[in-house]
């Protein structure tokens, strides 16, 4: 089957197969999704389907075997989760970590990159410059300004800019 010949198939094809494979399956997104992964399949395997004779036949049985197989992925994995248990709680992210985060989001992204690879990945200004492929007085200069944004920015709230903790009530 030639390319023209194939896209033929397909516009005339394609809408009766997702009907039938929702039909069959229940779930219009998965019909679409899977009859779309056949169609690339039986694209693959063109010349084939013109000596088969049947090739909307070829796409639904293939995409009825990989609806098949993702529900059986899906039932393998919703077992392996029930074995596992309930999931542990996942705390909620301290206040510090919050303000430092949208503080760090509020700056230049030059300035964040230079900040966080110094002082949370404890980079040398030369392995940040060479890093970002700038030179070492600009990353002294993004490191300069970028503290001194945060400095700001953190001076309203509860967080210490100069060591990154809360401050204690009262102090």
């Amino acid at each position: 089957m030639n390319e023209e010949a194939f896209d033929v198939f397909y516009g005339a094809s394609v809408s009766r197969l997702i009907g039938q494979l929702y039909v069959m399956t229940g779930d219009f997104a998965e019909a679409q999704d899977v009859v779309q992964e056949a169609f690339v399949r039986a694209w693959e395997h063109r010349a084939e389907l013109d000596r088969d004779g049947a090739p909307e036949a070829w796409v639904r049985t293939v995409a009825w075997r990989l609806a098949v197989s993702r529900w059986r992925r899906v039932r393998t994995a919703l077992s392996f989760a029930r074995r596992q248990g309930p999931s542990a709680t996942v705390p909620p992210p301290d206040t510090e970590h919050v303000l430092l985060v949208q503080a760090l989001r509020s700056i230049p992204a030059a300035q964040r990159r230079a900040v966080v690879l110094h002082h949370l990945c404890d980079l040398t200004v030369k392995e940040v410059a060479d890093e970002t492929g700038c030179p070492v007085g600009t990353v002294k200069a993004q490191l300069s300004r970028g503290r001194a944004a945060l400095a700001r920015l953190l001076a309203d709230t509860e967080l210490d800019p100069r060591t990154g903790r809360l401050l204690e009530v009262g102090a």
